[in-house]
Parts: C-alpha cells; sequence; structure tokens
C-alpha cells in the first residue's frame, strides 16, 4: 500500500493552529510518509518537528515560505530541505521578519483607530511565539467578537482593499529563490494558480523564476480544480521544473483543508519528493 507525503504544512509558529509536535503526531495518525514544515518566513518549529518525529517512521522535511511580491502581487516561494541553522540564511529571515514587525505596529494603529481593542501586548500573550500574519489579526477579531468569520474580518478590516490593511516591504521571489540556495534548500513556486494570473503572465513569471534556479512547481495542491493539475505539471514540463505537491494544512484556520488529504481526495506519493531531491543545487 502506497504512503503519501504532504510538502505544505503550517504550524502555530507561523499561522496554523497546531504545534509542531502535535503536526508529526497528526501526520503519523494519517500514515504519512514524510511532511514539510513550512511556516511564513520563519524557522521556529523546525527543530521541535524533528525532535518529535524521531524514531519514527515519520520523514521530516525542513522547510519554509517565503513572502515576495512581484509586479504587485504576492508571491510565495517554498524553500524544501533548507539548512535551518545556516546563519546567513537565518540572518536573512530576521530582516524579513524586522519588516513583517513594522507593518503589524501600524496594523494595529489602524484597527484601534477603527474602534477594535487590540495591543502588541495582547496579541503577544495569545499568540506567543508566532511570526503574526493577517490570520492572528483575523483570529483575534474573530475570538474576542469583533467579527462573525474569518471571511469578515478580511473584508471589513484586513483585506487589500480594507481599510487596516497595511502593504509591506517585501522581497522580490528572486532574491528567495537565491536565499533558499544559500540554504541548501529547493525552491519551488506555491500554488501558481492562487495569484490569478493570465496565462501568459504566468508563464512569464516562470520563465523569469526559472532563470533564476527555480527547482519546482506546486502542482498538486488543494485548492485545485478540474485540469488545474494537468494544466501546472504542463507548465512545470516545458521548463524543465520538478512537480511538488502540499495541502497548505493550517489546522482550524482553513477547516475545510486536512493534512495530507486537503479537500479529501489529495494525494502526493512519495516518488513526487524522490524526484525533487534529484535535482542538483
Amino acid at each position: 500500500m502506497e504512503k503519501y507525503i504532504d510538502l505544505h504544512v503550517h504550524s502555530n509558529c507561523s499561522d496554523g493552529t497546531y504545534t509542531p509536535e502535535e503536526l508529526v503526531a497528526y501526520a503519523l495518525e494519517k500514515d504519512l510518509r514524510a511532511m514539510a514544515l513550512t511556516d511564513h518566513d520563519t524557522t521556529e518549529g523546525i527543530q521541535r518537528a524533528c525532535k518529535a518525529a524521531e524514531h519514527t517512521d515519520l520523514e521530516l522535511i525542513p522547510g519554509i515560505e517565503l513572502s515576495t511580491e512581484y509586479n504587485k502581487k504576492d508571491i510565495h516561494i517554498l524553500g524544501l530541505d533548507i539548512d535551518s541553522e545556516n546563519s546567513r540564511f537565518q540572518n536573512q529571515l530576521k530582516a524579513f521578519r524586522d519588516s513583517r514587525d513594522i507593518r503589524n505596529q501600524k496594523m494595529i494603529a489602524l484597527l484601534q483607530a477603527h474602534g477594535i481593542a487590540v495591543s502588541p501586548e495582547q496579541m503577544k500573550q495569545e499568540f506567543p511565539d508566532s511570526v503574526w500574519t493577517r490570520a492572528h489579526f483575523a483570529r483575534f477579531l474573530l475570538d474576542h467578537g469583533d467579527v462573525k468569520n474569518m471571511e469578515s474580518a478580511f473584508e471589513n478590516y484586513l483585506g487589500d482593499q480594507a481599510p487596516c490593511f497595511v502593504p509591506r516591504e517585501k522581497v522580490t521571489p528572486f532574491q528567495a529563490i537565491k536565499l533558499i540556495h544559500e540554504g541548501g534548500g529547493y525552491a519551488v513556486l506555491a500554488h501558481p494558480l492562487l495569484y490569478h494570473l493570465s496565462v501568459n503572465q504566468l508563464e512569464e513569471l516562470v520563465q523569469k523564476l526559472t532563470a533564476c534556479g527555480l527547482d519546482g512547481i506546486e502542482a498538486i495542491y488543494s485548492m485545485n480544480r478540474f485540469s488545474d493539475e494537468s494544466s501546472m505539471r504542463q507548465l512545470a514540463k516545458r521548463f524543465g521544473l520538478a512537480v511538488t505537491g502540499g495541502s497548505d494544512f493550517h489546522g482550524s484556520n482553513k477547516p475545510s483543508i486536512d493534512l495530507g488529504s486537503g479537500k479529501g481526495n489529495l494525494q502526493i506519493p512519495y516518488e513526487i519528493w524522490e524526484n525533487l531531491k534529484k535535482r542538483s543545487l
């Protein structure tokens, strides 16, 4: 019986709701052969997850998801099998986090101006040891009764066109690929269809990323519909890229997506990971 993997998973060290240890336990319960922890702009949970996976049948792959910007679009680059102890890598991550912290302070001030009783101290108390994202603010609004659901938090306060949104200074996807390679990892374009680019725009982006060393495209993904996977596989093949896959599991922050199986029918064979590892860095 074939065992499956998940190469895109978040813990509560970024915007998921499971601890790294809970993720490992859940992956074992789901009988996954391998799992990549890919928190947003942080590697805080990797050592904990690796320790929890010791002496088990689960292969824990150290990873990260870097938030970048290209032509005013939010583009995410996954780093898989990174060396999270690499000092240059960590110094660059700190710069990423610093820019996020500045943005978060501005968003807190805007939320306060819109009548929301939130402070940095409250956020630290409710989300300790986490790199805050908009999902954390949405969860805060929901937990404190300011909104009825996460969707309305984004619609009324935090979405790109909402009054409390603050753009943050971002690196380019090309810089992210370079950083991931410096950290010894494989660089993968995450969920390419979520950026709502035209066919030509996506082709142009992948062409440019490939020229900078992109290793793969996340073609197998929870939100895929109809022929999405086959079209992304074809795109990867045209540019000589590996295919990867992941659920983008966030726990209760994305309740319709389950670890390993996505919305119920996601199946990512181990050979996907083996094929990526065959690429020379």
